[in-house]
């Protein structure tokens, strides 16, 4: 069988993308191992990142309470998502549960609650959305919106108060408005840009799909990621902020202390 080429995440040492082999859980990943500020690395069983937990196993959540110690969970979906599939916190004892919705609306291809999918698909059979320009339009908006800047602001305002244990933050399939605030995460702690790209392509491989691929099924499309999407929003933070750099310090509150505080905390 030929070997699949290492991307730069796994050629810099984040063995298999992070991803924690649970039962029900197929896009649960810990960030610890990728490498950051200072020839540092991001500590392991700290900071986990995941699509939604309605499926976790028993197995699943009692190894996340317990051998990662998990303290709090971070809900980045909208009311109606979690109506649906609510985050089983009473099986999860030791944490606490904050929801933070990126958008407060149905988000056409990024929430994922039943009707907004039924209403996608219905769109993309009549040939009325095109699923990557969607999530081209659609990028920018996690990261500009009243919403995402609130949501992601006060993301970092937990993370910074969470000071034992593991903090771990989902949407639906742990892509899009989840994999945005670990690019942002990521950028705070000094994981340099190929790593960050690859660690939200990394979804692709869990999925088992190839998104960018001719001819690829646009549902792939719809369940996957592109670095077109991603480039999309870090355009739009260029054009309105200059730099990621700023648009931590500027639009979410994460000035030089906080990076400096994230990084003594979390990089080792």
């Amino acid at each position: 069988m030929e070997e699949q080429e290492l991307d730069a995440a796994q050629a810099a040492g984040h063995t298999d993308n992070g991803r924690i082999g649970f039962e029900g859980l197929p896009n649960t990943r810990d960030l610890g191992g990728l490498p950051a500020a200072d020839g540092r690395r991001i500590a392991c069983r700290r900071l986990l990142r995941s699509g939604q937990l309605a499926s976790a196993t028993p197995a699943d959540l009692a190894r996340l309470g317990g051998e990662y110690g998990l303290r709090l969970v971070v809900d980045l979906r909208t009311d109606e998502e979690c109506a649906e599939k609510p985050d089983p916190m009473g099986e999860l004892s030791g944490a606490r549960l904050v929801r933070l919705p990126v958008f407060h609306g149905p988000a056409s291809g990024v929430s994922r609650s039943m009707q907004d999918m039924e209403r996608v698909a219905r769109q993309m059979m009549q040939g009325e959305v095109e699923p990557a320009q969607l999530f081209v339009t659609l990028y920018p908006h996690l990261v500009l919106d009243d919403d995402g800047i609130a949501a992601y602001s006060a993301f970092f305002r937990e993370i910074l108060d969470e000071r034992e244990g593991s903090v771990l933050w989902h949407c639906s399939a742990g892509k899009d408005r989840c994999g945005m605030a670990s690019v942002l995460l990521e950028a705070a702690l000094g994981v340099p840009e190929p790593v960050i790209e690859a660690d939200y392509l990394a979804t692709n491989r869990f999925y088992g799909i190839d998104p960018s691929a001719e001819g690829a099924d646009p549902m792939d499309v719809l369940n996957g990621v592109d670095l077109r999407f991603l480039h999309a929003a870090t355009a739009a933070i260029e054009g309105a902020y200059g730099g990621i750099g700023a648009y931590l310090s500027e639009a979410l509150g994460v000035d030089g202390d906080a990076v400096t505080e994230l990084r003594a905390r979390y990089l080792v």
